[in-house]
């Protein structure tokens, strides 16, 4: 029970970081255009594979933080205030981008999969992220520092992020006219799921 809850906590966690229209979503739905939807899953897998390397190291990050105790308390500061960045982060790129059509990135020829690898490689925001959603789950309980909770955590942050290119691969075309208002809901989904992990944060610090 333990397992599925981390594992379904992460996923969801992932699902919903990964589902705004952006640079790696909507670069997996122009792959599959160009190339085929087998070339749009293959980069959506190299995306998959890169989150889990990341989380990998958000994992190391906050396990080190977590077994060092005088740095425990900064550490929950550090996640409270990567919440509320990215609270106002998505609320302000909901503002911003309203209904507007999502703009497609051109890239050089390259292999599916490298180009996946590379896209998710520069988003800057992943192993901050899950280090803040890690050292909420351990806080919480969900998370204990085994060897095997490290791997169901990285499997569902990748698994996760793979589903929603997934989706974007095979139903884009489909949902692109409700483009605009998916990305702005989603966004304000976003920034109040980090309000409301940002209170959770808070009450785990002052209950100290």
């Amino acid at each position: 029970m333990h397992y599925l809850l981390l594992f379904g906590a992460t996923f969801l966690a992932a699902f919903l970081a990964s589902a705004p229209p952006g640079l790696l979503n909507v670069n997996a739905a122009k792959t599959s255009v160009e190339k085929g939807k087998s070339n749009g899953v293959i980069f959506g897998l190299g995306i998959g594979v890169m989150v889990m390397f990341q989380t990998y190291i958000a994992v190391r990050i906050a396990k080190y933080l977590f077994r060092n105790p005088d740095v425990v308390g900064l550490l929950m500061q550090v996640a409270m205030a990567l919440f509320l960045f990215l609270a106002v982060f998505f609320f302000f790129k909901a503002k911003k981008q309203g209904n507007e059509p999502i703009a497609h990135v051109e890239g050089k020829k390259r292999n599916s999969f490298s180009k996946g690898l590379f896209l998710a490689a520069i988003n800057m925001l992943t192993v901050p992220y899950y280090s803040g959603i890690n050292t909420l789950f351990h806080s919480q309980g969900y998370m204990n520092y085994e060897v095997l909770d490290e791997v169901v955590f990285i499997l569902a942050a990748g698994l996760g992020t793979f589903l929603v290119m997934y989706l974007y691969v095979f139903y884009f075309d489909k949902m692109e006219y409700k483009t605009g208002r998916f990305s702005k809901n989603s966004n304000y989904i976003l920034s109040a799921l980090m309000v409301l992990l940002l209170v959770i944060t808070a009450i785990r610090i002052y209950m100290k």
